[in-house]
């Protein structure tokens, strides 16, 4: 009996670990709050959906996002002023944000985990000052990629 109750800790553990999100990770070469306007590189916009069945009757919803409106809104928030274009005269005190996805993970149960990467550049000197990674998991992609930028950028400002 004790057997059969230690396997089940110890597989509802597993699966538990699975389950969570890695947590974020920022790396610091220099400070952001050294600089006041970022310019945030192009990206594209992503429409998922999810739906369910329901008595033979179908429901869904799509959402959309665009990485770099999201990123545009927490740091605008966080004071910095958003440049439309690069400027040689505000060089030095411009950030080049750029964005990716950096991967997926399988979380178990037919669920998974999106990454993200944020890379902060000095305008200047083209040298990375910060980057962060972080993981999101929602009810569609877009909920994913929302969540990690925002955990992202969370893990590497508040710091």
């Amino acid at each position: 009996m004790k057997i059969i109750k230690n396997t089940r800790i110890i597989i509802s553990c597993i699966w538990l670990s699975a389950c969570a999100l890695k947590p974020a990770t920022s790396t610091k070469n220099g400070d952001v709050r050294d600089y006041k306007y970022a310019y945030i590189s192009q990206t594209n916009s992503l429409t998922s959906s999810t739906g369910v069945s329901v008595d033979g009757n179908y429901y869904s919803t799509s959402k959309s996002v665009n990485p770099r409106d999201i990123i545009s809104g927490i740091l605008a928030k966080e004071g910095f002023v958003l440049l439309t274009e690069l400027r040689k005269e505000k060089a030095s005190e411009t950030l080049i944000v750029n964005y990716g996805e950096s991967g997926r993970r399988n979380t178990g149960m037919g669920s998974y985990a999106i990454e993200v990467t944020i890379q902060f550049i000095s305008s200047e000197s083209s040298e990375l000052i910060s980057s962060c990674t972080a993981e999101g998991r929602g009810e569609t992609e877009a909920d994913d990629i929302r969540k990690a930028i925002s955990r992202c950028l969370n893990a590497l400002i508040l710091e």
